[in-house]
């Protein structure tokens, strides 16, 4: 990446060049598209700016699958304008995944993100921070090493992740899908910064969470999740401490009790759009996080394919108070 970084344009036209070279390999297949956002408030958020959020990237990869290995390669790319004055590149995928199916064994070892949910704008409270939502807010990266176990209608992994170059700071997180049948998809989730204390004096978080989806008919589904996350106590952890690096910073404030949960439903349109849905959230003490915010938050969202390259997201959603509305939309061209 810092090759990238150094040479811009030499580095992506390298990096195309060499994808090309290897995409007559069979199971390989080049990936890419260029994804535009905006993000607008409706009501008064004292922001003196046409839009409160807006840029254009692209993405660029590739993907092999086998049947005993899978592998994807994915780069991100902002122009000066949305950066400062500067290119930037990011590595934003990238794994390996040994496959064992005689016994329903994986290794995946890499850079990779988890999206568990069907939410749009709610959820995934094993990952990411729930002082965070808005739009297309699920997806969460780890670097890291997982084994995952399938069996039957059971899929089991197990990661082990870090946040440092040295595995001083990371976390264990487990999951457990089951796929009762078409209709009917559970899941059970735990999640720990176990590895902190090993080298530091760090107050263990513990997420644990349930997941469900019930289809009732096409574009007609009921889904969800509830969580449950308890940060503890430790006097050696203060600023101090974590000034002088002999401490991690907690995820959470400590001695502190969290209980998200969020429902939504998918909305049959006749054929007209791909999806709609809306979502409806409740985060207890919500304001401990985010100041005067409101414990309840509502979303509701389309999702509309034009032609075979295009497709158009477009959600409402509050931010602060239930009567803070804002306006997000994407627009996602594949070119691969």
């Amino acid at each position: 990446m810092t090759f990238l970084k150094n040479h811009g344009s030499f580095g992506f036209a390298l990096l195309v060049a060499c994808s090309m070279t290897y995409a007559a390999d069979e199971g390989f297949d080049l990936t890419g598209n260029i994804q535009t956002q905006a993000t607008k408030a409706v009501y008064d958020n004292d922001k003196e700016n046409n839009l409160d959020g807006f840029w254009f990237r692209a993405n660029i990869g590739g993907n092999y699958k086998s049947e005993d290995f899978d592998a994807k390669v994915t780069i991100r790319m902002y122009a000066p304008n949305f950066n400062n004055g500067s290119d930037r590149y990011q590595a934003d995928t990238y794994y390996g995944n040994y496959k064992w199916n005689d016994w329903g064994l994986n290794l995946k070892l890499g850079h990779w993100k988890t999206d568990t949910e069907n939410g749009g704008n709610f959820g995934a409270y094993l990952d990411k921070s729930i002082s965070k939502r808005g739009f297309l807010s699920r997806d969460y990266s780890h670097d890291a090493l997982e084994v995952g176990f399938k069996k039957g209608i059971s899929q089991l992994n197990v990661m082990l992740a870090t946040e440092d170059g040295y595995f001083n700071q990371g976390y264990l997180r487990v999951t457990e899908d089951v796929k009762i049948n078409e209709n009917l998809n559970l899941g059970v989730g735990y999640r720990a910064n176990v590895i902190d204390p090993i080298q530091y004096s760090a107050i263990v978080t513990h997420r644990a969470n349930l997941r469900a989806n019930v289809k009732m008919a096409k574009n007609l589904s009921l889904y969800g999740e509830a969580a449950l996350i308890i940060t503890g106590e430790d006097e050696d952890v203060n600023k101090e401490s974590i000034d002088a690096g002999l401490a991690v910073s907690p995820d959470y404030a400590q001695d502190t009790k969290y209980f998200p949960v969020y429902a939504g439903i998918e909305i049959p349109t006749a054929g007209i759009l791909d999806k709609a849905f809306v979502e409806v959230e409740y985060v207890n003490s919500r304001d401990e996080l985010n100041a005067d915010a409101d414990d309840w938050a509502w979303a509701a969202g389309i999702v509309k394919k034009i032609g075979s390259r295009t497709k158009a997201q477009v959600s409402v959603y509050s931010e602060n108070e239930l009567s803070d509305v804002a306006f997000s939309a994407r627009i996602t061209t594949t070119i691969k």
